[in-house]
């Protein structure tokens, strides 16, 4: 997977969801990688990471694939951040290796199987229906839906613009229609109910006020279920980190810092850079 390294200090594992990529997190990266080294993932199919087939257990090989990291970079423990569908990935990696995260933080947290997605990106996952669909709905949703949803109101970033580059060409439609079509929301996250409650990593919540994709109910689920956790909304919409971050960043600092951890971590000056 692709990966970008930013800054000195513990570490941050920065997760994104669906369909965005690590850019998500450069505005948060840029006001953490201070104090934080910064590591932030293409998942596979986005961003700079090449497509995979998906599978049953792709969580679970995700979680492996993303310990490797941890492991490569004789990382002993780390903070693990994700959003949207990079936060049933993180809150996934913290149940099967909990002795390796110290703080959990799930943004817009996309965690429960009654999932629902925006009607025009269900109609792609329709056999047929979908590839017939793909050409009208794939333009309509980067230059309307992603474009407004990632309006930033601190400072201008190119991000919208960049998520969508992996989609481009003839044939980006169509491999935007296989992205979506990795796993139905009611089988990939069917367990997360019976996991959270088992969740001891101290974890932040964050949800937007404004958010129109994950219903703010998801969050407060996800609140009374992982025993040690907290919940704060946000004046934002869906997309937190692009809409608010100076404001994440600042969350995040204060929540990591109450759990400085004595362990051999790295503590190398990384520069950004791509690894395997």
């Amino acid at each position: 997977m692709h990966l970008i390294c930013r800054g000195s200090g513990s570490p941050v594992l920065f997760i994104h969801g669906i369909p965005t990529s690590s850019l998500l997190w450069n505005g948060v990266i840029e006001k953490m990688c201070g104090v934080f080294t910064c590591f932030a993932l293409d998942l596979p199919g986005l961003g700079k990471t090449p497509s995979e087939p998906y599978h049953g257990d792709y969580l679970a090989r995700l979680s492996d694939r993303i310990d490797a990291i941890r492991i490569k970079r004789n990382i002993a423990k780390w903070h693990v951040v994700g959003h949207d569908g990079g936060s049933a990935v993180a809150a996934q990696y913290a149940h099967r290796f909990p002795q390796n995260v110290s703080r959990l933080a799930l943004l817009s947290p996309a965690l429960f199987p009654d999932l629902k997605p925006y009607f025009p990106l269900e109609l792609l996952r329709k056999p047929i229906l979908g590839e017939c669909m793909a050409p009208l709905i794939h333009p309509l949703f980067w230059k309307v839906a992603m474009r407004r949803a990632g309006r930033n109101e601190e400072e201008t970033h190119s991000a919208p613009t960049e998520f969508g580059k992996p989609f481009s060409g003839f044939y980006g439609a169509w491999r935007f229609m296989e992205v979506l079509r990795w796993g139905k929301p009611a089988d990939v996250l069917a367990h997360f109910s019976n996991i959270l409650p088992h969740l001891l990593t101290p974890t932040l919540i964050l949800h937007g006020s404004r958010d129109q994709a994950i219903p703010s109910s998801f969050s407060r689920r996800a609140r009374n279920l992982i025993p040690n956790s907290e919940l704060v909304y946000v004046d934002a919409g869906h997309f937190i980190p692009l809409n608010r971050p100076g404001f994440v960043a600042r969350q995040l600092i204060e929540f990591f810092r109450q759990s400085y951890v004595a362990a051999s971590v790295s503590h190398d000056k990384y520069s950004t850079q791509s690894c395997v």
